[in-house]
This record gives C-alpha cells, structure tokens and sequence, in this order.
C-alpha cells in the first residue's frame, strides 16, 4: 500500500556519507522533529533524474530552506558509492542529503517501488517528491507520467508557500 498524506513514515536504514566514510542513518534519525523536503527518483545518473529532477531541487534550494525547511533528501535505489559520485558530479555535496536506497527497502516500506526489469534496470523507486514534518507526510506528488510533471521543486514550492 502507498504512503498517503498523514501517514507517518516507516522506520527504514539509508546509507549515508559522512565524513568517517558510509554510515547507516534511520529515517528516524532524518526525518523526526525535522521539516524535510524528499523527492525519490528511479536512479541517479540516469537522465531525467540528472538533467531534469535533482537540478530544479538546486536551482531552488535557497527559497526552499528560507521556508522553514531543515533538509532537502534524495533518495534512489543505488548504493552509496554511486550516490556520493553522483552528489560530486552535480555539486550538491552540502545541499542536497543523499539516501542510498541499495535494496530498495525504503521504496518497498512506503510502497513506491517500481519494477524496471524489463529495461534491465530491476526494483527501482518511482519518481515522487513530499514534504515531511516530525516523520508525518504532509503533501506527496508521485509522478505518473514520464518526465518531471509533478514532483519538481516548483510543486514543492507552491507547497511550502500554501
């Protein structure tokens, strides 16, 4: 079943950079007492996500944070070591906290899994973005089309604006 708004957010590990290297990180940990901003996306590097879904977060993220908001998250079902490359490449080290989904179980907990197998990409998360407070979900914009129609920073930021 898929997380809906007012659901609170499932107990899940990522995989973070820290600066002692690779960390597990609970999402309680990310997301309680907090204002969170998340967007997910089918993997990093691949080109909707790289040229369309996270540079939008970058573009915006100064009026993002004057909104109250305390993180801006991506997270993707790739692991660690191509999460940090890809926060490196984009230069969003810094800005953007990236969530190495690996094994897809945080996408698998708040059902936005989706299988690309048929184009030999495997369990992936599907394209979305939401606004989190102390856990809770707030609004969630889970795309159904190709492309970056509805999850983009500027939903989130006609969101933040109310």
């Amino acid at each position: 079943m898929t997380i809906k708004p007012g659901d609170k957010l499932p107990n899940v590990e990522f995989t973070v950079t820290t600066a002692e290297g690779p960390q597990k990180m609970g999402s309680d940990v990310i997301f309680d007492g907090r204002k969170v901003v998340l967007f997910g996306l089918p993997g990093a590097f691949t080109p909707t996500c790289n040229m369309n879904h996270l540079p939008g977060f970058l573009l915006a993220y100064d009026d993002i944070k004057h909104q109250g908001v305390d993180t801006i998250a991506c997270t993707a079902v790739n692991d660690i070591h191509v999460m940090k490359a890809w926060g490196k490449a984009t230069e969003s080290e810094g800005k953007i906290l990236m969530l190495a989904d690996g094994n897809a179980e945080f996408a698998r907990a708040v059902g936005l899994e989706l299988d690309l197998a048929v184009a030999g990409m495997g369990l992936r998360s599907r394209r979305y973005s939401m606004i989190v407070e102390n856990g809770v979900v707030k609004t969630l914009n889970i795309e159904t089309e190709k492309g970056v129609n509805v999850s983009g920073a500027e939903t989130i930021m006609q969101q933040l604006k109310g």
